[in-house]
């Protein structure tokens, strides 16, 4: 059986460089980070003793362009590294689709590997809540090559290519094995007794896509009756660089199953609910992909590294928690009980597999046909 490896593509303007990834997306293991490694070309006879340079920016927008007014700016834009990739440094490292792109490309194609930063933060961007936003919101991720004398030297765009690129984590193997639990109580004014409530689950950790199934375990000691229960996957987003904490509900489900469950009653239940990016439409809930893409998963939950202070994260750091509440009344209240738990991707084990073709995609063609310049 041939093995085939993408490749995408992209050339300058002037048609003098091409850059080749076999990749776009860049995983934090939370030990390290991948570099972003490929290959450029660059036509002959056209550096006349200039380098080739590739840098990596990473766009923080917190609000939409069209706000924007009287000077204000919601986006803040950083430059992560610059790193000299022609002439070739001499302790470059050549992937294995790497070497077979130079015996494919000829003399003119050179290595390079750009390495970022340990505390660069993830890729998340935010739903815009409308189709008319210029920009993506959140926290977006450039590589740019470029031909110039210096890497301080400000690029031009007819000879260097901008591609977009991710930064992304997986649930690490053999790192969350614990069933979390909660419980919660409320009393209340001029009545003895109290409302008690226990939320379980049977792991820390869930993939996209997967049902979330918390277990609820009402006691009721009290003279108050319940009227109805709500369960929902709320999103915590913290904005860490405006230090701004918002959430979102991407899930709920509501039901009168049980009730009205009345003094000295006790009630078990299981629910089964689904978090999904198709579910959910509203400003700012934090995605993994563009927000026009239809597979688009919502946002990872963000994984610090061990020793790292929560306070020391960059970007827009996202968690999970399952909220159950319990209805008693306009008069009594609600009984609100929280369950934090992890929202990612499987980890992803690499396979050595011998690849006999590399196929080429036009990188301003992403397969759902969308240009990635217009979501830049």
């Amino acid at each position: 059986m041939v093995h085939a490896v993408k490749v995408f593509k992209k050339t300058a303007p002037n048609g003098k460089i091409t850059v080749y990834l076999g990749r776009r997306d860049f995983v934090d293991t939370t030990l390290n980070t991948e570099p972003i490694d490929g290959i450029v070309v660059v036509g002959d006879d056209y550096l006349q003793g200039r380098k080739v340079f590739a840098s990596v920016t990473v766009t923080y927008r917190f609000g939409r362009e069209e706000d924007e007014v009287m000077g204000l700016h919601f986006s803040k834009e950083m430059q992560l590294t610059a790193q000299e990739i022609y002439p070739k440094p001499a302790d470059t490292k050549v992937t294995e689709v790497q070497d077979r792109l130079l015996k494919k490309l000829g003399n003119n194609a050179y290595p390079f590997s750009v390495s970022l930063p340990e505390n660069a933060p993830c890729s998340v961007q935010l739903h815009p809540g409308s189709e008319g936003t210029a920009k993506p919101l959140g926290v977006i991720y450039e590589l740019k090559v470029f031909v110039a004398d210096h890497k301080e030297e400000k690029p031009h765009k007819r000879n260097s290519v901008t591609l977009a690129v991710r930064k992304v984590q997986f649930c690490p193997a053999d790192r969350y094995k614990r069933h979390p639990s909660t419980l919660a109580s409320k009393g209340f004014t001029f009545s003895s007794g109290k409302l008690d409530v226990e939320l379980t689950m049977n792991k820390e950790c869930f993939y996209h896509g997967e049902q979330v199934t918390p277990k609820l375990t009402i006691t009721n000691n009290s003279k108050k009756t319940v009227k109805s229960m709500k369960c929902s996957i709320v999103q915590h987003i913290e904005a860490t660089m405006i230090n701004s904490q918002t959430t979102r509900e991407v899930a709920s489900l509501e039901t009168k199953e049980g009730c009205p469950l009345q003094p000295g009653d006790r009630y078990l239940k299981t629910f089964y609910i689904t978090p999904l990016a198709a579910n959910t439409a509203k400003f700012g809930v934090a995605l993994d992909g563009r927000t026009k893409d239809a597979d688009a998963n919502l946002a990872s939950s963000t994984i610090m590294r061990e020793g790292t202070c929560p306070n020391d994260a960059l970007g827009i750091v996202v968690s999970y928690s399952v909220r159950v509440r319990l209805n008693c009344g306009a008069l009594a209240g609600d009984l609100v009980a929280d369950l934090p738990f992890k929202l990612l991707h499987p980890g992803t084990e690499k396979v050595q597999t011998k690849a006999e073709e590399i196929e080429f995609e036009e990188f301003t063609r992403l397969r759902r046909g969308k240009s990635v310049e217009n979501q830049l």
